[in-house]
């Protein structure tokens, strides 16, 4: 075995610039009058919003526990940072990890996940690829994974995060919970997610970007949660000295409109409703026609995108000189008329055919058809989602 220093031939993939801005949170920004940005690690305000955000979701403790960023890529950096030791995560996994591992020259490994779902490691293969590591030289240290999981738009079931945080505890391995999604699943009254902070809470980081579900891409914040113990306090000191090092403030105008989201007012708990309501219906419509296609692909449980395995169509994609997943994502980039990022992007080998599709196009190219599929009663039957939503399917149905 060995960990993937391979070069970075390709960036990651644009971030969804997402809905419109809530009117609510956009005037909040506009009143504040701040031309200094937040001391490192964010100011008190903006902490003790983030630690009432994860107190309602019962992971308690104080802003004293939490430290903040300018978005979740200069956090987890600073956070692998913080930690010694080689890097585990989950294949796929989100496009910006096994970069911030190989910037900072630590070994990094991906470990197959479960048939049922992406984001977490499979329990045994984890436990064999630490074992491996070490029979290497490998000092395996920090897990990353996903509960709610981009690239996959899987949830993983709790027995199997549970067993999966459990082997890598059992290795003494600290584990970073990315948990920006868990606001998104399409329909929470049917599905249960559980972080692994509330099962191993003395071995858990966790994180959060609030463009999952809170605020536009272009509002860069992102925000983690330390034990409350010795070790945890530690990290958190460490992670500081980092951020501070590398000048990561979170933008003054921004921490009060960030903390205005995190105390989920009405018309924010509101709103993301309406968005799950939408990823939904369209998410679910998308998944239709991609296995109408003969194509697979997990049923999108959160967040804004689908995961494509379309090596059942191999043949018929080599007629139109598509072999891998970087030609995949030339191709269909070009049929839909919006980003379709190959799974080398996340992971995945080059020869797999597997793409991550995102739904946000298919709800409006102006911000007022945006609003209107957040209103409508079935958004699929409105005109601009329809067309769009034809325009999928018929780029798919050709493969067939």
């Amino acid at each position: 075995m060995h960990e993937d220093h391979g070069p970075v031939r390709y960036g990651p993939p644009a971030p969804d610039p997402g809905l419109p801005v809530l009117p609510e949170l956009a005037a909040v920004l506009a009143a504040a009058d701040r031309t200094r940005p937040e001391p490192p690690g964010g100011g008190h305000a903006l902490r003790e919003a983030a630690g009432g955000y994860w107190d309602r979701r019962g992971l308690h403790g104080g802003p004293e526990n939490i430290v903040a960023a300018p978005g979740d890529q200069p956090l987890l950096l600073a956070l692998i940072a913080a930690h010694g030791g080689d890097v585990l995560m989950p294949r796929p996994s989100p496009a910006t990890w096994m970069p911030q591992a190989r910037l900072l020259g630590r070994p990094a490994y991906q470990v197959p996940t479960p048939a049922e779902c992406g984001g977490i490691p499979d329990p045994y293969a984890l436990l064999e690829t630490v074992r491996r590591v070490r029979a290497e030289g490998g000092r395996p240290k920090l897990l990353v994974l996903s509960v709610a999981d981009d690239p996959t738009a899987t949830v993983a079931p709790p027995e199997l995060v549970r067993e999966a945080c459990e082997a890598a505890v059992g290795e003494g391995m600290h584990i970073i919970s990315d948990e920006t999604w868990r606001d998104t699943v399409h329909r929470p009254r049917d599905t249960l997610l559980l972080s692994p902070a509330e099962m191993c809470p003395d071995d858990v980081t966790v994180i959060s970007d609030l463009c999952g579900a809170f605020t536009p891409a272009a509002w860069p914040v992102a925000v983690a949660r330390f034990p409350a113990t010795g070790r945890g306090a530690a990290r958190r000191a460490r992670t500081l000295d980092v951020l501070t090092a590398l000048g990561a403030l979170v933008a003054g105008p921004l921490a009060p409109a960030a903390a205005h989201a995190l105390a989920e007012p009405e018309a924010v708990r509101e709103r993301i409703r309406q968005a799950s309501e939408l990823q939904a219906q369209v998410a679910a419509a998308a998944h239709r026609a991609v296995l109408a296609s003969g194509a697979l692909a997990r049923p999108p449980q959160a967040g804004r995108h689908l995961y494509a395995d379309l090596g059942p169509l191999r043949p018929r994609l080599a007629d139109l000189g598509v072999t891998d997943s970087m030609e995949l994502e030339e191709y269909l980039t070009d049929r839909l008329g919006a980003p379709a990022p190959g799974g080398h992007r996340f992971g995945d080998e080059l020869g797999a055919l597997r793409v991550r599709l995102g739904t946000g196009p298919l709800l409006g190219a102006t911000a007022e058809e945006q609003r209107a599929s957040l209103t409508a009663a079935d958004p699929l039957e409105l005109p601009h989602v329809e067309r769009a939503l034809s325009r999928f399917a018929r780029a798919f149905g050709e493969l067939g």
